[in-house]
């Protein structure tokens, strides 16, 4: 066993104890409830803080409001369902989801998977992840929702390290946006500044 670990090239070491490292971490709701309490807290606390820049749309200076103060408070819960409904890309990721989980339960993800491997050679894995990821933006920002766990599964597949697949993804995703082969929603956007 030590044998097989000596063999381990330093990559693949860095790449475990980005892994071992990355599953301590607690499910995203939970982070985002604690960064949500640690927001609270801090506009608490630092609530008589005014900045000499003035916020062009009132004329006032800036200044930090106190997110637990009972006015705040209960206008966040009364706006809560609104605030979800009408943040546009949480739709688009809900729907993606349960597709994927759709998907995954039917087979079709696994042999789709076993199709895409077979007939892409394993040297041309990362050129097609990137492509794949470029292209991506045409489902709006679903990509890195599907793309980036995608990649990690067609790595873990080819025998190769799932989180080198996931920046491959991720790479293709980020460094291809608004690059897109195919018309995105983010094109729709940019021709209205246009006309």
């Amino acid at each position: 066993m030590s044998h097989e670990s000596n063999k381990r090239s330093l990559s693949d070491k860095i790449l475990d104890w980005i892994e071992k490292s990355g599953n301590i971490l607690p499910d995203p709701a939970i982070l985002f409830f604690a960064g949500l309490i640690i927001v609270w807290l801090l506009s608490a606390i630092f609530s008589g803080i005014q900045f000499s820049e003035i916020d062009p749309r009132t004329g006032e200076s800036l200044k930090i409001v106190n997110l637990l103060s009972g006015v705040k408070l209960a206008e966040f819960f009364a706006n809560m369902v609104k605030t979800f409904i009408y943040f546009a890309p949480l739709g688009i990721v809900l729907v993606a989801v349960l597709g994927v989980g759709v998907a995954e339960q039917s087979g079709y993800v696994n042999a789709g998977l076993k199709i895409l491997l077979r007939i892409t050679p394993k040297k041309f894995i990362t050129p097609m992840v990137l492509v794949v990821g470029i292209a991506s933006h045409s489902a709006a920002d679903a990509g890195y929702v599907l793309i980036v766990p995608l990649a990690g599964i067609i790595y873990y597949s080819a025998g190769r390290h799932p989180l080198a697949g996931i920046a491959v993804a991720n790479a293709g995703i980020a460094g291809g946006f608004s690059a897109n082969f195919l018309v995105s929603a983010l094109d729709v956007v940019l021709q209205g500044f246009t006309q």
